[in-house]
């Protein structure tokens, strides 16, 4: 099937590493396979986005951006034709190393011109899909404090998260995994479909992108003498080692709590109030290996 090729381009991503996405990509990428640039002019309106790829009759579609560009793109290829390709501009870039596609932007174009096609599953939490990870706790308490920082990158995401650890509090949750149910007071709970969070930092490390099971990492409360072994553990993907972590497994997942708390997925912080319902869709999305 002759592939064409839709690049849709975050303008913001890529700015500190001082590129010029598009003029980039025109000069590295094959000019034997057509393409078009799609440029996500305004960030609270993706629908124009939606529209151009929709309509485009295109085989691939390349989210240019990070982790929140790469969930807008890759919700509207769920259960099409299109496969999802990567060009990783983001700081934490998770679904791509999921999916060893290169860091190396030379490569990626290759990896893209190749078009070596896998099918994995996808997740929703309440109307949202996500394709890495969502939590509630403690990293979705990062994620809304990072996304109003005006500074990006690892650096940035490491020191907010040293600053928030000391006074952030652990919830109280009700669990219901394929209808067992149990209560359980957490630091931080993360639902995830690939192992990582990303910047190669594993939350759930056994977790598999394409068996139509979503992993369920707890992370109980645990000493400040316990926070180097379990940052440790997680780095070095063996936090299903420690004894802080519960681990569970399911297709359709429920979390209860009171009032409103800060949710996470992919990534992209949102508020929900007492209840978020998390499903898994096998196998529901093309993607580029």
């Amino acid at each position: 099937m002759l592939q064409k090729v839709a690049f849709v381009i975050n303008p913001s991503a890529g700015v500190k590493k001082k590129i010029n996405i598009i003029d980039f990509i025109k000069k590295h990428f094959s000019g034997n396979i057509p393409s078009d640039f799609i440029v996500w002019e305004n960030k609270d309106d993706f629908d124009a986005v939606k529209n151009q790829i929709l309509k485009g009759n295109y085989t691939i579609v390349v989210a240019c951006g990070g982790d929140g560009t790469v969930n807008k793109v890759a919700s509207v290829l769920v259960n099409t034709t299109m496969s999802l390709g990567i060009f990783p501009l983001g700081s934490g870039n998770g679904l791509a190393r999921s999916n060893a596609i290169p860091m190396d932007y030379i490569k990626a174009l290759r990896c893209i011109e190749n078009a070596q096609i896998k099918r994995i599953d996808v997740a929703k939490i309440n109307q949202h899909y996500f394709f890495c990870t969502a939590g509630i706790g403690f990293d979705a308490h990062i994620a809304h404090l990072f996304s109003s920082s005006t500074k990006r990158g690892f650096f940035t995401y490491i020191t907010t998260t040293i600053k928030a650890f000391f006074g952030y509090k652990p919830f109280e949750y009700r669990l219901i995994i394929d209808d067992h149910s149990f209560s359980v007071k957490a630091f931080l709970i993360t639902i995830a479909n690939a192992g990582q969070w990303g910047n190669d930092v594993y939350i759930a490390p056994k977790a598999v992108m394409d068996d139509g099971i979503l992993n369920v990492s707890i992370l109980k409360p645990f000493s400040l003498f316990q926070a180097l072994v379990i940052a440790i553990k997680l780095f070095g993907r063996k936090i299903h080692t420690s004894s802080a972590l519960i681990s569970k497994s399911g297709r359709e997942i429920v979390i209860e709590f009171d009032g409103e708390l800060p949710v996470h997925y992919d990534g992209e912080p949102i508020l929900m109030r007492n209840k978020i319902s998390i499903n898994v869709i096998p196998q529901a999305l093309q993607i580029i290996s």
